[in-house]
């Protein structure tokens, strides 16, 4: 199979395709799905044979450890990414969703300020407040068509209720890879002020051609008392149906306290994710990555090239990812009539609103997708849009 086969994943209880009428008014007879971070691609052969293994063992009870998972996850750290992380630092999670709200409830208390870099990723914000805590955002500036932290205006904002600080590392939804030097002076600050560093680092494959991801370690190895990175192979491998990630704490005295968290949870892995995790940290892996790679990238030239031609319409330059950020401020229309073309007129469902300040004119494309259904959305948003000057 390739990139380019076709595969209709409606009706077969995918949430990016079975909930997308619900979510935004469409649907999937005649819509085109591009909301939830989730690729249409069919799952890596590696992943189909670890699947294939299962089945033939027949058996689905206790497993005795997630080594292997936790292994494999350090050995892909350290060969692709440059980072050799001690495997004893890492610690298995049901996703990284369940990660950050098990962070939180450990490291903060309820009234405790967590920064967030806005725009972002909606689940940071919900994370959160869901916890108790308080949201306290650090708008992104954009310089040369591209976001950056504004760390001056952050560290005069600060008041020292401020506890933590949560990144998008490269960044959701614009794809922005924070380069060695921001991120060492993001730590720096965090020294200065005592800030627990989370940095979700999920999105760390998927990088384009010219574009290299610094893991926060490798930037800041000196502020490792105080960072905890975040990482799985469900957005790479398009497995988060399989809820496993891997928490890295290397500060002993944290590691076990959040260890001590999920043992009062009682969470533990599950058998799908430890296994799908081990095949997908490989040789083989590596080299279904690179092709994936390479046809995002081609993806993201075809759909940000074509938006281009939409009058008003300015998507952001893309180094990493598969979500592409548009910016529908200079169309001179509301966001309301913005959507009301998207949704009615292209029949196309982005992802809308939640990610804070900055992000209010602003909808993300998934284009994780077959090439001939980016075309299609780009013709679309083109004859949704032709009567604009």
């Amino acid at each position: 199979m390739t990139f380019d086969d076709p595969i209709d994943r409606r009706g077969t209880n995918a949430t990016k395709w079975d909930r997308m009428e619900a979510y935004g008014g469409v649907s999937p007879a005649d819509g085109i799905a591009m909301w939830v971070a989730d690729m249409d691609f069919a799952a890596a052969p590696v992943l189909q044979e670890a699947v294939q293994g299962l089945l033939d063992k027949a058996n689905y009870g206790y497993f005795a450890s997630d080594a292997k998972a936790i292994e494999a996850a350090a050995w892909w750290m350290k060969h692709r990414h440059g980072w050799a992380v001690d495997p004893a630092w890492m610690t298995s999670t049901l996703g990284l969703g369940h990660a950050i709200a098990l962070l939180l409830e450990t490291f903060t208390d309820p009234g405790d300020e967590v920064i967030i870099f806005t725009p972002v990723y909606h689940e940071f914000t919900n994370k959160i407040s869901n916890s108790g805590r308080v949201v306290h955002e650090s708008p992104l500036v954009i310089r040369d068509g591209i976001y950056h932290m504004d760390l001056d205006a952050l560290e005069a904002g600060l008041t020292g209720k401020e506890k933590a600080v949560l990144i998008s590392s490269p960044h959701n939804p614009a794809g922005r890879i924070w380069t060695a030097e921001e991120l060492q002076q993001l730590a720096e600050l965090c020294e200065r002020h005592d800030l627990l560093m989370i940095s979700d680092e999920i999105h760390h494959d998927l990088t384009f051609p010219g574009h290299g991801y610094t893991p926060f370690l490798v930037a800041a190895p000196d502020m490792a008392h105080r960072t905890i990175v975040l990482t799985a192979a469900s957005k790479t491998f398009n497995i988060a149906g399989a809820r496993h990630a891997a928490v890295t704490i290397p500060e002993a005295e944290k590691r076990k306290a959040f260890r001590h968290a999920l043992l009062v949870h009682q969470t533990q892995p599950n058998l799908l994710g430890v296994e799908l995790t081990a095949a997908a940290y490989t040789p083989r892996g590596a080299e279904w990555v690179d092709d994936l790679k390479a046809y995002l990238a081609g993806n993201a030239t075809r759909f940000n090239d074509g938006v281009a031609q939409v009058p008003g319409a300015v998507p952001m330059p893309m180094q990493s990812t598969y979500l592409a950020w548009v910016d529908f401020a200079n169309t001179g229309l509301s966001m309301e009539d913005v959507l009301h073309r998207v949704h009615d007129d292209a029949r196309l469902v982005p992802s809308v609103g939640g990610f804070g300040t900055g992000g209010e004119t602003f909808l993300r494309f998934n284009i994780g997708t077959q090439r001939a259904r980016v075309e299609e959305a780009v013709s679309r948003l083109q004859d949704a849009f032709s009567d604009l000057q």
